[in-house]
């Protein structure tokens, strides 16, 4: 197939291409450029592609395109909460308007990078995809959005299919430090210490960002009867993990660093433990990657590469580095 990845410049589109193309998939990029200086360790080969803001995406840009995988998009809570209306404007609206695009292009499937954050306060016991959509974010509410609008665009030429990813972890050429495995090992790396600023008892579903790659290969090959207009949490049960857990891998990970869990942050309503049963059933996929291999795998990448305190606190983090370039606009 001849696939449009959005957001092929980002911390998971630069996962995601290089494994499309290799998968066989002629990849062709589409990105705002916001995040392609942030770079730890080699330049990483882009696709050849669109610089083009998400909101001034025209038909020309879905010209020959068989499948859109759309990863672009304003991607966490803190950026959604400083600008509740941009995060709609881009992840909602801008979302839409693609995928409209796409449809009148003719284009035949239309992957959806969705979040398991949809979930919202969902307690203890596990959320399958026809649980309650409780988000308590305005990120998550866009996500929630898009979901429901595309639902109303499918038809027998149109398939949307919504993969709700749980938290990504893991090294990206791309990288990104404010997720909370990355987070919590480049703390340990550069201070010794893996600090966790709420009381650790949220509960969280973290997923690598090869495996978020994998699940959208293998959407793509999968027959249009079994994936049209149905959503799949991407992940795996056994990474279903409280914080307190997934620091004590990093403490593992890492020798000498020390666990301090501060609760500063007070009590955190995002948890959730995630069911991860329909992917494997319908796609024969299971996630390989285990938070304690990917601790190991940052710790290992974050001191080769060099990882320094100020490209971890402004590169590296959304928030930071978009304020440094002169903000949101």
């Amino acid at each position: 197939m001849r696939v449009l990845l959005t957001g092929h410049q980002g911390y998971l589109g630069t996962v995601m291409a290089p494994r499309l193309a290799a998968a066989g998939h002629t990849v062709v990029g589409l990105d705002t450029g916001w995040f392609a200086p942030c770079v730890l360790g080699p330049e990483p080969a882009d696709p050849d592609g669109h610089r083009v803001d998400l909101r001034e995406v025209t038909s020309a840009h879905l010209s020959d395109v068989d499948a859109v995988v759309h990863m672009a998009a304003l991607s966490n809570d803190p950026l959604g909460s400083l600008e509740p209306s941009l995060t709609y404007d881009i992840n909602h609206h801008a979302s839409v308007r693609l995928a409209r695009l796409a449809a009148d292009a003719g284009v035949s499937r239309f992957l959806y990078a969705s979040t398991c954050s949809v979930y919202g306060a969902a307690g203890d016991g596990l959320v399958n995809e026809d649980a309650p959509l409780r988000p308590v974010t305005p990120y998550a509410e866009s996500k929630v959005r898009v979901e429901d609008d595309l639902v109303a665009m499918a038809t027998d030429s149109f398939t949307p299919v919504f993969l709700r990813n749980a938290t990504a972890f893991g090294f990206s050429p791309r990288l990104r430090a404010d997720i909370v495995l990355n987070n919590l090992v480049g703390h340990a790396v550069l201070s010794g210490e893996v600090r966790v600023l709420s009381d650790g008892t949220p509960w969280r579903p973290l997923v690598h960002a090869q495996d978020i790659a994998d699940a959208f290969i293998a959407a793509l090959a999968a027959p249009r009867d079994v994936v049209h207009c149905k959503a799949y949490n991407v992940g795996i049960e056994d990474n279903n993990l409280t914080v307190a857990q997934i620091a004590g891998h990093v403490v593992e990970a890492v020798n000498g660093s020390q666990l301090v869990i501060t609760g500063e942050a007070g009590a955190d309503p995002r948890s959730y433990r995630v069911d991860f049963s329909r992917i494997r059933a319908d796609l024969g996929y299971t996630a390989q990657w285990s938070v304690k291999a990917g601790a190991v795998e940052l710790r290992d990448a974050y001191t080769r590469y060099g990882l320094t305190r100020a490209d971890f606190e402004q590169r590296f983090t959304r928030l930071a580095w978009l304020a440094g370039q002169g903000g949101l606009r």
